[in-house]
């Protein structure tokens, strides 16, 4: 078969090239159910009839014309499947975060006039049918999971005879490399949400650009754990990466059973932001402090070890026989943890500490951190598997075909076929983050060594003192974060004389630390302000403060009670601060820090 053209075809492609037995797999009732490139094909096609006898049409093959398809769902092959059968029928699939707000949806919905959504349960169906009155395009609402009395994917299903089958692939060939395929709306940090217009040619040529940094880890005929939300384009685009070479895709049941999951599924590889490798690595620093004796030692030890791990320089003898040591005794145990086949982990979205860095890849469990955006299909350079592509702190090489240049102010441009076509309906947007052909990121970054990409901050979020100093709050942060002691923390400074933060602590290793002192642990409301937590974060503060510039070392903090969450509104889908948000929240806070005239 020729190479995919459309995104639908990379299915076709495995069904010629490497047909599996199990494409796509679930846990259903209690054990994983599987479903071969074939039986997928065909449920693809058996839905694209069913949306044709809805109704469902590319109308005039133009963007505003074509049927908007909505899905709110957790990940799951229908999913995936829904996702072919829109595109092979020309139709446009318009994916949302199931933790979506009430607000947000009936403004995509509305922006899009979808016309059928897809949702997983009956939660996500009463959130949506809520909006019907608001929403005049909508002609019906179904559910992945049966429930009751409640409209279920397979009663829209139809047969698909020759002479459907026929139709169908009329319809398929008049769709073109350069056409829209999806809609991706985001609102990143601040703003009301964007659709970002993405074609075929748009996510598939980042398929083939990203095929080396898979095809290094060699992922053909082998499994893959997906769990970071689909609708993220990072986890769209590694989905048709899988498809095209042939990686069987498991669908964790929920981000509590992740652990479980892979343990199960055995996968070789699996995509992540940063967040969730951090609560992968608590968890094994929580089994390790629970560790008596000479077992303690030992894992601490390794942990050491592996925090002084380097890439692309020699390492000596004597290292790598301790390496060698720790690895028998203490890492082969967290790669089994993670399934015992994991062979690399790609992680996006956020900037990733190098210390989990260090630390993974000291247990052959190689970290690849990637760079890009949802505009950007998403992928612009990803670290790779092989070390002499790989460094610590960066963002990796760049991906074939697409071409960077740094502007004078720092920000990051981006030119290629990855680019996509625009933002729905909003030209003047458009207009606002391209150059040219060069695509405005919004991240200021530099060149490494002429090759690594390195991402320094985001150009929105640097803030200048008013001693007219710039400070990138990003990098002290992400310095920061690596204490135990820190669970999430937002620099601020803005217009005032000094660098402070606002902090979250680990309040889980705070009540391991009080049950070792032997002291009860107060609650989170007491704790942030007892003078002896207030020193742990004080000393962390103050180890970290001389890696930066005088002007940029936080001088004051104030901790907070409560982790800043999705669902909360200070944290976005990915996981990333929405610092308007949390400035606004917590004004009274940062008020509080900057009334007094003393730093003490």
């Amino acid at each position: 078969m020729k190479e995919p053209r459309r995104l639908f075809d990379c299915l076709q492609y495995q069904l010629e090239t490497l047909p599996l037995a199990d494409a796509l797999a679930a846990r259903e009732n209690g054990h994983w159910k599987t479903y071969s490139t074939r039986e997928v094909r065909d449920l693809v096609n058996q839905i694209s009839a069913g949306l044709l006898n809805l109704g469902v049409s590319a109308g005039d093959l133009s963007v505003e014309k074509r049927d908007k398809i909505a899905v709110i769902s957790k990940n799951r092959p229908e999913w995936v499947m829904l996702d072919l059968a829109v595109q092979q029928i020309g139709a446009v699939l318009t994916p949302f975060y199931p933790t979506i707000s009430l607000s947000e949806l009936q403004f995509v919905l509305q922006d899009a006039a979808v016309t059928y959504v897809f949702v997983n349960d009956t939660e996500l169906y009463q959130k949506v049918d809520s909006l019907r009155a608001s929403l005049p395009a909508l002609r019906g609402i179904f559910t992945f999971e049966p429930e009751v009395d409640l409209p279920h994917w397979k009663t829209m299903l139809a047969d698909v005879t020759p002479d459907i089958a026929e139709h169908l692939r009329r319809i398929s060939d008049t769709i073109r490399a350069d056409d829209l395929a999806t809609i991706i709306y985001t609102s990143g940090t601040t703003g009301t949400p964007k659709g970002v217009m993405l074609s075929h040619k748009n996510i598939l040529s980042n398929v083939f650009s990203s095929y080396p940094l898979f095809a290094e880890i060699g992922i053909t005929g082998q499994r893959a754990l997906s769990f970071l939300p689909l609708n993220h384009a990072f986890e769209r685009t590694a989905t048709y990466c899988y498809l095209y070479m042939g990686c069987s895709i498991y669908y964790a049941q929920a981000m509590d059973t992740i652990g479980e999951n892979l343990r199960e599924v055995k996968p070789t590889v699996f995509t992540t932001v940063p967040r969730l490798l951090e609560k992968v690595y608590e968890g094994i620093m929580a089994k390790g402090a629970q560790l008596t004796g000479i077992k303690k030692k030992l894992f601490y030890w390794a942990v050491n070890l592996a925090t002084r791990f380097e890439i692309n320089r020699p390492r000596s003898f004597w290292y790598n026989l301790q390496r060698s040591v720790a690895d028998r005794l203490i890492f082969s145990k967290w790669r089994e943890a993670l399934g015992g086949n994991v062979k690399a982990i790609i992680t996006g979205a956020a900037a990733c500490q190098i210390k989990l860095q260090r630390i993974f890849t000291a247990a052959d469990i190689v970290i690849m951190e990637g760079y890009g955006l949802t505009e950007t299909s998403p992928v612009i350079s990803g670290n790779r598997y092989n070390e002499e592509n790989r460094m610590f702190g960066t963002v990796g090489p760049l991906l074939k075909d697409v071409q960077v240049i740094i502007a004078d102010d720092g920000e990051i441009l981006v030119k290629g076929p990855n680019v996509m076509m625009g933002y729905y309906k909003r030209p003047d947007l458009t207009a606002d983050v391209m150059a040219g052909e060069w695509f405005r990121t919004g991240d200021i970054g530099e060149l490494v060594a002429g090759k690594f990409l390195k991402i320094t901050d985001r150009k929105k979020e640097i803030f200048k003192t008013s001693g007219g100093k710039y400070v990138a709050p990003q990098p002290i942060e992400n310095k920061l974060v690596e204490s135990p002691w820190i669970e999430q923390i937002m620099v601020v400074g803005a217009d005032q004389k000094f660098v402070s933060a606002l902090i979250v602590p680990a309040f889980n290793k705070l009540k391991e630390w009080f049950q070792e002192s032997g002291k009860t642990y107060p609650g989170n409301e007491a704790v942030i302000t007892d003078k002896s937590v207030m020193g742990l974060i004080r000393e962390a503060i103050n180890q970290s403060n001389p890696a930066f510039n005088p002007v940029e070392q936080v001088k004051k903090f104030e901790l907070l009670p409560r982790e800043w969450t999705i669902d909360g509104g200070e944290l976005t889908p990915t996981l990333k601060l929405k610092r308007k948000v949390i400035l606004e929240k917590y004004r009274a806070v940062i008020d509080r820090i900057y009334s007094a005239s003393s730093l003490a």
